[in-house]
């Protein structure tokens, strides 16, 4: 509404905001008005929002990085799998009754990220695998880009990242994928990436015994370490890629350890194929 000022009546106010809009309106030509996108560009698209430190999970990137596709279903599996899970506190207080009565017999449990998160299920998630009988582990997801990579083994191993020989303690993982929260490698380069996941892996076996499994993908393992084979001879490969088959693997490794398949099954969303047997899988808890 204008401001009627003195001088001036409402009703001449009136006419002669009458005759300055009408002529507008009757000639319907763009060049009559002004533009408001002249002054008051139009909204860009809203840009990516970024997650709370913290709330990063297992694969959290795959299906936008390297997209989805058939499960695998059984179909061209070349050996004995033993099906299992993952889970962080994105689950909440998981049915593990359930999981098992499906025929799921392992899984890994989000333990820690960074040096500054723990999951609030951890005990629900961690205990409740282990009392329906599975045989579980923990994994922390690494944030390369806010302490070493020793640091960060340690905050692990300190908040439920241990190993004990009881044969139902999978070793840890360290859960190395895109950021969620910034740059897709952290800012390292390829050889600086090299060298945090070797101060972790290191850092891991002196305070464990074990050497930690490593879970990654192989897309992103290629743009971010350079594709380094080194770790193959020491570190069990945990892979993702959410197809009927498992494709490339990273440099180094003949055969996966673990593979995870999908996002998308029942009861919980990520599951998992370990390959080989049950006696495998208990091969490993046991070290």
């Amino acid at each position: 509404m204008r401001v009627h000022r003195s001088g001036t009546t409402l009703a001449g106010a009136a006419l002669a905001a009458l005759t300055l809009t009408l002529p507008l309106a009757l000639s319907g030509t763009a060049s009559a008005a002004p533009d408001p996108d002249a002054k008051t560009p139009k909204a860009a698209p809203a840009a990516k929002q970024v997650p709370a430190r913290g709330s990063a999970y297992m694969g959290m990137g795959v299906i936008a990085h390297d997209g989805q596709g058939t499960a695998p279903g059984g179909i061209s599996i070349q050996a004995v799998q033993t099906e299992g899970v993952d889970v962080s506190s994105h689950q909440g207080n998981v049915a593990w009754s359930t999981l098992w009565n499906s025929g799921v017999k392992w899984a890994y449990v989000k333990a820690t990220e960074g040096t500054y998160y723990k999951n609030t299920y951890f005990a629900q998630q961690y205990n409740g695998s282990y009392n329906v009988g599975m045989i579980r582990g923990s994994y922390h997801f690494a944030t390369p880009d806010t302490t070493t990579g020793a640091a960060q083994a340690d905050y692990f191993v300190n908040n439920g990242g241990g190993w004990s020989k009881d044969g139902k303690t999978l070793p840890g993982a360290l859960d190395i994928e895109w950021n969620p929260y910034g740059a897709t490698c952290y800012g390292k380069t390829q050889s600086g990436m090299v060298s945090w996941i070797r101060d972790f892996v290191n850092r891991y076996k002196y305070r464990t015994g074990r050497d930690p499994v490593i879970y990654t993908a192989t897309s992103w393992w290629k743009q971010c370490t350079g594709n380094y084979g080194g770790f193959a001879t020491t570190n069990p490969l945990w892979v993702a890629r959410y197809n009927s088959t498992v494709g490339e693997l990273p440099a180094g490794w003949g055969y996966y350890t673990m593979w995870q398949y999908t996002s998308t099954g029942p009861t919980v969303g990520d599951h998992n194929h370990f390959n080989g047997d049950l006696s495998r899988v208990q091969a490993l808890a046991n070290g």
